[in-house]
């Protein structure tokens, strides 16, 4: 498939919203998930997600999983990963693994179908494997916009401390790549060297975005995104085209080193 950037279009700022505790902003960020939920549930009967690995499934599943309100509608959600390591699907490096056990496996409501996985049999052709990956994109967003890009209701996202987020890291070519949806990565600075990711075209036509950073050792990786006019690092470049948004849900550790200016956070 083939993305287009239009450079007639603004791109969004970020909005911080800074928590106390980790708990906290793992209660805001449920909240705000349920909203985008019923949100995108109203215009077209379904909600898709894309999601990353590392702290966040653990923050996200805390006060989604098990709600006695029933606010959270597992049947209406498309899943689909935000990248992934080209390892078995139970392997410990793999991202599905991860929120398997984190989330999906605490969720009865959710269907194998719902949940948007790398094809195992394709893991030794890294390039067939981001085309059958784009293909289910390509098969779930049929008649939305998909001749362009796909448009999801809510991209999750961490980060790391060299600033990379999904499997682009700095300095790297994929970071210039506007013509796929999914590219495979065979050198990746940090192991596996293996992947496939989610491309700007994509990250960039999202409704929302949300980074969700916890600990001291996002502060300086933070400061540095936030703090980046000339969008040199990966994170920084993520910046949803309008009426789309990014924002950065951080407690007060991750935060530290920032002077972004912080929003309160409201529904």
């Amino acid at each position: 498939m083939v993305g287009t950037q239009d450079p007639k279009r603004e791109h969004s700022e970020p909005v911080l919203y800074d928590f106390a505790t980790g708990d906290e902003l793992s209660q805001a960020l449920a909240e705000y998930v349920i909203k985008k939920q019923n949100e995108a549930i109203e215009r077209r009967n379904m909600f898709t997600v894309a999601t990353s690995g590392g702290s966040l499934p653990k923050l996200l599943a805390k006060h989604l999983v098990g709600r006695s309100d029933k606010a959270v509608r597992w049947d209406k959600w498309q899943i689909f990963f935000a990248d992934e390591r080209l390892v078995p699907l139970n392997h410990e490096d793999s991202n599905y693994d991860l929120c398997n056990k984190e989330l999906f496996s605490k969720v009865p409501e959710l269907q194998p179908s719902q949940i948007h996985t790398i094809k195992e049999s394709l893991l030794e052709d890294p390039e067939e494997l981001s085309d059958e990956y784009e293909k289910q994109l390509a098969d779930a967003f049929t008649g939305k916009d998909s001749v362009r890009n796909p448009v999801f209701d809510l991209i999750l996202l961490g980060m790391g401390p060299d600033g990379h987020t999904a499997s682009l890291f700095p300095n790297h070519p994929l970071l210039g790549e506007h013509g796929r949806w999914v590219a495979p990565i065979y050198d990746s600075p940090k192991p596996p060297l293996r992947r496939i990711t989610l491309t700007y075209p994509v990250l960039n036509h999202a409704h929302h975005v949300a980074f969700v950073l916890t600990g001291e050792g996002k502060q300086d990786a933070l400061g540095k995104v936030l703090g980046d006019p000339e969008k040199h690092l990966p994170a920084s470049r993520v910046r949803p085209l309008v009426p789309g948004d990014v924002l950065f849900f951080t407690d007060n550790e991750a935060s530290k080193k920032t002077e972004y200016p912080r929003t309160p956070f409201r529904l």
